[in-house]
């Protein structure tokens, strides 16, 4: 559990289809909060909320907007990440994604519910990633 986070903070963790937001990532440990889940809090601007599973065409477009993901930082514990790594990515640039025709499959029980505020339900059910890593 993230010492940033409070118990009670976890029970208002509700993902994208209503239910308990599962886990998106512990191998890359991926959110904001470097828990594994994609939370998010007022000090995330970006609503790191979309749990997405990369792919080479997401990271390159991430790349060209200004976000490489594939360079590791070990300064923010970011490992770098590669196809088939599951991330929480700011929803604005899945939406982003979506429209550049390059959206990478989303794992919806792992997505936040606040994602909805920037990207359709249908949209991200069109993308759903199958199964669990």
């Amino acid at each position: 559990m993230n010492p940033f986070l409070t118990p009670d903070a976890y029970a208002w963790s509700v993902n994208v289809l209503g239910g308990e937001l599962e886990p998106c990532s512990l191998d890359p440990v991926t959110g904001y909060f470097r828990d594994g889940h994609c939370h998010t809090a007022g000090s995330d601007l970006g609503f790191h909320v979309v749990c997405a599973v990369m792919t080479a065409e997401f990271l390159e477009f991430s790349r060209a907007v200004g976000n490489d993901l594939s360079t590791p930082q070990p300064q923010w514990l970011f490992p770098g990440l590669v196809p088939g790594d599951r991330w929480c990515v700011v929803a604005a640039r899945w939406q982003e994604a979506l429209e550049a025709g390059v959206a990478p499959p989303v794992v919806l029980e792992a997505t936040h519910a606040s994602a909805l505020e920037f990207v359709s339900l249908a949209d991200l059910e069109a993308h759903a990633a199958g199964g669990p890593a």
